[in-house]
């Protein structure tokens, strides 16, 4: 996944050495290259040092700012001194974007008036007045950072993930495939909630997908590419050919839809439609979307789909959306986490089986429900998170865990992991009774942190950390 690029801000206080601006414009340059990031900076002519220090100067860095909108994700405010604040809020009031606030640290040996630094206190300063006014920032510890030092890293990776999240949800595009199956209800959205906070969500009718199937041919190159895709993703030696054809097709019609309507992410109805029409589940084409970063959910669960392509954002990664489905004995911290096959082949112990539906061929008949991708979610620490709406708000809650090697019978269906949630009381106790839905959204790694700053501070959506309260 591509890295946020940077727009550098320095900040000046005209009786400090121009030195520092100079070394520091070389160095926050340099460091985030080798960091994996691209920038933007002012010309060095184009003010004082190519720093900020006045409000005219501050003008001068918005119409920069202003002339490259849309080519940079976050902007990093440097404090190679003290700093003008009046000069700096003049500079970002209308960046868009999230800032992160950094100062140099004071070297004790360069301590007379001629070298020292005073970024310490210019940081509190500048702060102070974009509070004041509102303006949104990031300040992580410690408070001053020199680039060169792991803890500068550190900041740059969770600022980084920060952007990738708010960037992502400004602008999203969703695909809901098919109506909400009844029985569903815990799956409503509010569509215009969704709208007003950036994100559109369009729909599509599963009668429009069944036609448009009919005119994949198995003579296109995007059949035979799916085909070949789908042979090396999954073990289809159990499927009878008609119905690997059919999910072929599906596959093609999904990845058009996608491409079409430039969609971030889908949730589509995938029962029991499916099933007696075409005679598969479409479980393993969503987990092979899944595994290459095409956020896709299961039951027309859109708020999971929202919040897959959110943890995905942040992770870097893949995700996927589970069922909240079995506890796990006694053990008060483990539960199963569970889904039919939509997780990701990244995520998974080893290349899953493509089995039939054991629970729906109960409802629709053995030979109608092939596509479950069987296997078990390999060990690893994750983050999981939900939304929904109520009352036009976007409503999220965040938390992370580990999925465990601990066993899981081998009669089990579907793809399952055991996940052990410190505190997964209390993270119940708050899903159940505050209407969040039966299903769960995961990535692997822990990015909780950059999640909530990013949905709550950054998108002022309603976030929860129920393992928190």
């Amino acid at each position: 996944m591509a890295k946020s690029r940077f727009a550098l801000f320095f900040g000046n206080r005209g009786f400090f050495p121009g030195s520092l601006m100079a070394s520091a414009r070389v160095e926050m340059e340099a460091r985030l290259k080798e960091l994996g990031h691209d920038t933007l900076m002012l010309d060095a002519g184009a003010t004082r040092h190519g720093a900020v220090e006045t409000p005219a100067e501050g003008e001068i860095y918005a119409r920069f700012l202003k002339a490259h909108e849309g080519r940079y994700d976050g902007v990093i405010l440097s404090l190679p001194n003290f700093g003008d604040e009046t000069g700096a809020f003049a500079a970002l009031r209308d960046a868009g974007v999230p800032i992160f606030v950094q100062a140099y640290p004071d070297e004790l040996s360069k301590m007379a008036p001629a070298t020292r630094r005073d970024s310490f206190c210019g940081k509190m300063s500048i702060c102070d007045v974009f509070y004041q006014g509102g303006l949104k920032f990031t300040v992580l510890p410690p408070h001053t950072v020199a680039p060169a030092s792991a803890d500068f890293a550190a900041n740059i990776d969770h600022f980084d993930r920060v952007c990738r999240v708010v960037g992502a949800l400004k602008r999203m595009r969703v695909g809901a495939i098919g109506a909400r199956t009844s029985a569903f209800k815990t799956v409503r959205i509010d569509e215009l909630a969704l709208e007003r906070h950036g994100i559109t969500m369009e729909t599509f009718d599963l009668a429009d997908v069944f036609n448009r199937l009919k005119d994949v041919s198995p003579d296109s190159s995007a059949y035979k590419d799916k085909k070949q895709v789908l042979t090396g993703y999954a073990d289809f030696s159990g499927v009878p050919e008609a119905n690997f054809d059919s999910l072929v097709r599906l596959g093609v019609v999904f990845d058009a839809i996608v491409e079409e309507n430039k969609l971030d992410a889908i949730a589509p109805r995938c029962w029991t439609e499916m099933q007696q029409v075409l005679g598969i589940s479409p479980c393993v084409l969503l987990s092979e979307m899944n595994n290459r970063l095409v956020s896709a959910a299961c039951e027309v669960d859109v708020g999971n789909a929202v919040a897959m392509y959110a943890l995905s954002k942040a992770s870097g990664d893949v995700a996927s959306c589970l069922d909240w489905n079995n506890n796990y004995g006694d053990d008060e911290d483990k539960c199963i986490l569970f889904h039919c096959g939509p997780v990701p082949q990244s995520m998974m112990t080893a290349r899953g089986a493509v089995t039939e539906h054991a629970i729906l061929s109960n409802a629709v008949g053995e030979g109608c429900s092939f596509g479950c991708n069987v296997g078990r979610i390999k060990p690893t620490p994750f983050t999981f998170a939900s939304m929904m709406t109520e009352e036009g708000q976007l409503k999220f809650y965040v938390g992370d865990g580990e999925f465990t090697d601990d066993p899981i019978p081998d009669d089990f269906f579907g793809c399952a992991g055991v996940a052990q949630i410190d505190r997964l009381q209390d993270v119940l106790l708050y899903v159940a009774t505050n209407g969040h839905r039966h299903h769960v959204s995961v990535t692997p790694g822990i990015v909780t942190d950059a999640m909530v700053e990013a949905l709550g501070y950054y998108l002022d959506f309603d976030v929860a950390v129920p393992q928190g309260m």
